[in-house]
């Protein structure tokens, strides 16, 4: 790869405004960084793109010079994805930020990539209908959940984002702009280069359209918090009420350990509850009657497998208590220490409490807090080391340890490694440990063929 020249800036400035095109002191600081911040590397130029002709011409320019790009949108992962580890262009996708159609007969809406997901949702649901995928971070854009094929606290019921996206209008590193798939709802069409294109964290393509699937926007919505006396027994009871047929649109488990954290964060209190852990339930629908008797049948089940009491949280304060409250405890745990890191893993649904004794027998040994929380319903576990007063040195061999053993678990019992935060540059040897090299090879061919200059995201996924 090659390094930015003045001859590169001046191409950039021939047909870009020379306010959109950043260098030197112009480019700020959150550009060499996302939001956990561990991983650092400032791009050579930052170019704010507006257009899909615009990322064309950067493209065909860049794979011609050997030069490196990495594409950004909020800027919200935890993985390094988005972090230009080799300098180059940064093509900065939040000014592509245009809501293109709603399309009520499809039931679709499409959009650029720098959409912001609450913006997404807000505009739907004002019109009646809802985009399912709810991942916690609502600031971030629609293209990076797309990249990392985003899930959220709702994918127990609805799916993740991949479920979603029936077409993506993307620029290949040549500079061809080529739009795979389409509105149609089936297709067998040969091979699902839109899928391809899904989760793989702009190493193939850039993004510059995607065409969303959207669903009539229930008219139900209670809540359940139901605290039990320890973790196990609130998660035993999440393969039963899975089984159950009451459809829950959420299985949150929360503990209360991270509770109290995010308590002391926003300066109020959690409803008061019994026991170790909760779980908070979501039930959605068209009908009142409906919700309430599939949310009465979960009570039920969870009185029956020892939970202290099961609370309805319907009215706006409540809500606003629980589910508030369950927004921020990332930003809480952030809060609670001098710096942490994140252990993102989806292990089987009955593999949780496993997987659980693994991370609090871990913290003991290491003696280091570990906060984790996340999303019963799917297995997906969020788990925070928190550095504390450590020594830098000490903080490193004790992450490094505590990584190497967490992710080893997590495939041991027919887990992943990483749930919906992606691989980015943080988790590459990981992944490469979990897959083995027959599936990695099968990657870098894939690669190969989408980009064979190797200049989008460099050294992101894999080496």
């Amino acid at each position: 790869m090659n390094r930015i020249a003045p001859a590169d800036l001046e191409y950039l400035r021939s047909f870009l405004p020379s306010n959109r095109v950043l260098v030197g002191t112009d480019i700020s600081p959150d550009y060499a960084h996302d939001e956990l911040g561990r991983i650092k590397s400032a791009p050579d130029v930052v170019v704010r793109v507006q257009s899909a002709q615009e990322v064309s011409k950067i493209l065909s320019y860049a794979n011609k010079r050997l030069l490196p790009v990495v594409t950004r949108g909020a800027g919200t992962g935890l993985v390094g994805g988005a972090v230009a580890v080799t300098g180059g262009i940064m093509l900065d996708t939040t000014l592509m930020n245009r809501i293109i159609e709603l399309d009520e007969d499809n039931m679709t809406v499409t959009v650029e990539p720098g959409v912001l997901l609450m913006d997404l949702a807000k505009y739907v649901e004002e019109r009646g209908y809802m985009y399912p995928p709810d991942p916690g971070e609502t600031s971030a854009t629609i293209g990076g959940n797309i990249s990392t094929n985003a899930g959220g606290m709702r994918a127990v019921k609805y799916g993740v984002t991949r479920d979603y996206v029936l077409s993506l209008t993307a620029v290949l590193p040549t500079g061809e702009i080529e739009t795979f798939g389409s509105k149609a709802v089936k297709n067998s069409s040969g091979f699902s280069i839109k899928d391809l294109l899904i989760g793989s964290e702009g190493t193939l393509a850039v993004i510059v359209a995607a065409t969303l699937r959207i669903v009539p926007l229930p008219k139900e919505s209670v809540s359940l918090l139901a605290p039990f006396p320890t973790f196990e027994a609130a998660i035993s009871a999440v393969p039963e009420l899975i089984r159950s047929g009451t459809d829950p649109t959420a299985v949150e488990f929360l503990t209360r350990e991270v509770i109290s954290l995010a308590e002391e964060y926003q300066g109020k209190s959690f409803p008061r509850i019994q026991g170790d852990a909760a779980l908070l339930l979501t039930y959605d629908g068209f009908s009142a009657q409906d919700v309430s008797g599939r949310a009465d049948m979960a009570s039920q089940l969870c009185v029956d497998r020892g939970a202290y009491d099961v609370y309805i949280v319907d009215t706006e304060e409540r809500k606003e208590s629980v589910w508030g409250t369950r927004k921020v405890f990332l930003e809480a745990i952030k809060a609670s220490t001098s710096e942490f890191d994140e252990c993102d893993v989806v292990v089987p649904r009955s593999k949780i409490v496993d997987f659980a004794k693994c991370i609090n027998g871990l913290a003991c040994r290491l003696g280091i807090r570990i906060p984790y929380f996340g999303h019963a319903g799917d297995g997906n576990m969020h788990v925070y080391f928190c550095r504390d007063e450590l020594e830098e040195d000490v903080w490193e061999q004790k992450l490094q340890e505590g990584f190497d053993f967490l992710y080893s678990k997590a495939y041991e019992l027919g887990g992943m490694v990483s749930g919906e935060h992606g691989i980015g540059f943080a988790k590459k040897e990981y992944l490469a440990k979990s897959l083995g090299s027959t599936q990695i090879e099968l990657m870098r061919r894939i690669k190969q063929a989408f980009d064979p200059n190797g200049i989008l995201n460099p050294y992101k996924v894999f080496d």
